[in-house]
């Protein structure tokens, strides 16, 4: 029954369509399938002020959080930066078309890539993804060229649900459920393929993605990287505190290794 059924998707993914207040953020949509992607955008304070954009960020949230959330928030959040940030609902989140399927989310990822690559006109492209947005993020570096990277607290969920959850149920809900990840996810073997520089934000007292199967994606990542660790921080922690500091010299370094 669980290879006939949504069963995966309905244990990992959440989503919802309530209405969010998206601030100043701007909607988009782009085609995918037979309905359409939702992409929230917003300008950081200097590319407005400037009327310009250096650099874009594509970005992506947890299985139960939503772009138009955060996008408008997170536009300044990158220092003295033109950043036109961009932030994807999933189908099946917000106002994109659904049916909510992991099957549907790297494919979704790709495409919006895409489409900012041809509004982006050879500017540089950064993907950010947090916790299943991760490897969204991983699916789109392996298999196009960006710029950099920045997970946080990135899952590898074949090997979290076999080691850590399957336990329990002597794995006879475990590997089925593990088996149906769509390779398109699998952060493991894409971190293996990627080469363009990223920033790891790693919480310390993960509850869901616990630090030592984090390490599974950063320790398989081929490209250079730099890893934050985030004191006393649980999975949905808010960032806070010196680490801010730290990480906006992270920042500098990932926005200037496009420049070389």
């Amino acid at each position: 029954m669980m290879f006939c059924t949504r069963f995966p998707d309905q244990l990992i993914l959440f989503p919802s369509t309530q209405l969010i207040d998206a601030h100043d953020a701007v909607r988009e949509t782009i085609p995918f399938y037979k309905g359409e992607l939702e992409i929230w955008t917003a300008r950081s304070y200097l590319a407005k002020q400037h009327d310009r954009v250096d650099a874009y960020i594509l970005r992506f949230y947890g299985n139960a959080d939503r772009a138009d959330r955060w996008v408008a928030l997170e536009a300044d959040a990158f220092g003295e930066r033109a950043i036109d940030v961009w932030g994807v609902n999933y189908p099946g989140f917000g106002g994109s078309t659904g049916p909510a399927r992991l099957k549907r989310m790297g494919e979704a990822g790709v495409s919006a890539f895409d489409a900012l690559k041809t509004k982006a006109n050879g500017k540089p492209i950064y993907v950010f993804g947090a916790s299943v947005g991760s490897a969204v993020a991983l699916h789109i570096a392996a298999n196009r060229d960006v710029h950099g990277l920045v997970l946080h607290n990135p899952p590898p969920l074949r090997q979290i649900i076999l080691r850590y959850y399957g336990w329990w149920n002597l794995w006879l809900l475990a590997g089925p459920v593990a088996l149906q990840i769509p390779r398109d996810l699998d952060s493991v073997a894409n971190a293996k393929r990627i080469h363009a520089p990223a920033i790891f934000l790693l919480a310390q007292n993960d509850e869901i993605v616990p630090p030592r199967f984090q390490r599974l994606v950063v320790d398989s990542y081929a490209g250079e990287k730099q890893v934050i660790p985030l004191p006393g921080a649980y999975h949905n922690s808010p960032i806070e505190g010196l680490v801010v500091t730290e990480i906006h010299h992270a920042y500098d370094w990932l926005f200037g290794a496009a420049v070389h």
